[in-house]
C-alpha cells in the first residue's frame, strides 16, 4: 500500500556525535558495574543486551512505545505513526503523551538520526513482522542507528495477541515498569464476554485493508490479533492465495466479493483507505456485508497490553453483536 517516503541523509555533525557516542559506550562498557552484572534482556533475535545499569533512556517505535507506556515505561522518543495529518494523536499512539516525547518521524522510512544520536539513548525497542528487521527502522540508516545503542526487538509474525501481550510485560518488568491490576481484570472480562458473543452469533468475518489499485485480504494467522481472535473461536476469512509476504491476498476491485463474510473489518490505519474513500468504489457494494451496513474498523496495530487488547476486544465484541 502506498506510504508516504523521504530520504534521510546522515550528515557530518551527526557522524561526529556517533563517533562521540561509541566513545562513550565504549567506556561504559569497561565500567566495573557492568562487569560485576549490571542489566540484561536477551531479544527474539536471540541477542543479550548488557548494559552497566538499567536503561532509562528509551526510544521505540511508537506500537511498541504505547505498549511500554501502558506498562507504565515511558520513552523519551518515538518514531512511526503518532501524528495525524491534521495534528492531532495518530490512534496507533495508544495512551503516550506525544506532547512530552521527542518525535524522530511520523511516516514509513522516516527516521532523524541525528536527532537520534543526539538524545544519547540507552536502548531502541521495536517489534519484528519481518524476522529480524526491526519495525519503521530504515534500511538504509539501519547501521548507524545500531551503533548508537543496542536495539531490542520482540518478534510478532506469526505470535498470538496475548502471547506478545505477556512478551512485553516481560520486557516492561525489565525496564522498571509493571502491569495496571485494573487493566488485566478489564481485559479477562472483556475476553470472557468475546467468547460468549462468538459462541453465540456464530458468524464469519473477514479482516482486511484498502488501497487505489488493489483490495487486500488478510491472512489471519500472520496477524497477531487474528491469530488470537481465532483460537478464541471467531471465524475469520482465510484466503487461499496469499501473496508472497504471506500476509494478504491481493485482489482487483472487481473481485473484491470473492469471499463471503457477514461482517468487514478495514484498515483503520492512516495509511489505508477510508470508508468514505472506499465506498466510492462502485464494486464495493457487491459485498453483502456492506450493504447490509456491517463494515467496521480493524486496529491493525492495537498496542500488546491489557489495556490495548481490552479496548479492542470490548469494540468488537460490541461490533459483533450488531450481526444477530
Amino acid at each position: 500500500m502506498a506510504v508516504t517516503r523521504r530520504n534521510l541523509v546522515l550528515g557530518a555533525g551527526a557522524l561526529a556525535l556517533l563517533a562521540a557516542c561509541g566513545d562513550d559506550r565504549r567506556s561504559a562498557a569497561q565500567s566495573p558495574a557492568t562487569a560485576a552484572g549490571g542489566w540484561t534482556f536477551t531479544d527474539d533475535r536471540g541477542r543479550r543486551i548488557q548494559l552497566a545499569r538499567r536503561p532509562t533512556r528509551i526510544v521505540a517505535q511508537v506500537s511498541a512505545a504505547a505498549t511500554l507506556w501502558d506498562f507504565g515505561v515511558r520513552p523519551i522518543a518515538v518514531f512511526g505513526p503518532h501524528r495525524l495529518k491534521d495534528g492531532g494523536k495518530d490512534p496507533e499512539a495508544g495512551d503516550i503523551d506525544v506532547n512530552a516525547v521527542k518525535s524522530l518521524g511520523n511516516v514509513w522510512d522516516e527516521f532523524n538520526v541525528e536527532q537520534y544520536i543526539a538524545l544519547q539513548p540507552e536502548v531502541l525497542v521495536a517489534g519484528m513482522y519481518v524476522r529480524n528487521e526491526l519495525w519503521y527502522v530504515p534500511a538504509k540508516s539501519r547501521d548507524a542507528i545500531e551503533q548508537v545503542a543496542p536495539t531490542i526487538g520482540i518478534q510478532q509474525e506469526g505470535k498470538a495477541g496475548d502471547e506478545l501481550i505477556k512478551r512485553y510485560e516481560e520486557l516492561a518488568v525489565a525496564l522498571g515498569g509493571r502491569a495496571d491490576e485494573q487493566a488485566r481484570a478489564r481485559f479477562r472480562a472483556a475476553e470472557a464476554a468475546f467468547v460468549e458473543t462468538v459462541a453465540r452469533s456464530k458468524r464469519r468475518v473477514m479482516f482486511c485493508a484498502a488501497a487505489p489499485e488493489a483490495f487486500y485480504v488478510c491472512e489471519p494467522s500472520k496477524f497477531p490479533d487474528q491469530k488470537y481472535l481465532a483460537a478464541k473461536g471467531l471465524d475469520i476469512v482465510k484466503p487461499d492465495n496469499p501473496d508472497t509476504t504471506g500476509y494478504f491476498e491481493n485482489l482487483s476491485w472487481e473481485n473484491v466479493d470473492k469471499y463471503e463474510a457477514d461482517a468487514v473489518f478495514l484498515d483503520a490505519r492512516a495509511q489505508s483507505m477510508k470508508p468514505e474513500e472506499v465506498a466510492k468504489k462502485p464494486t464495493w457494494a457487491k459485498l453483502p456485508a456492506v450493504r447490509a451496513g456491517h463494515v467496521y474498523p480493524w486496529r491493525a496495530e492495537m498496542r500488546f497490553s491489557y489495556q490495548g487488547y481490552a479496548l479492542l476486544l470490548e469494540e468488537l465484541t460490541a461490533n459483533l453483536a450488531k450481526l444477530a
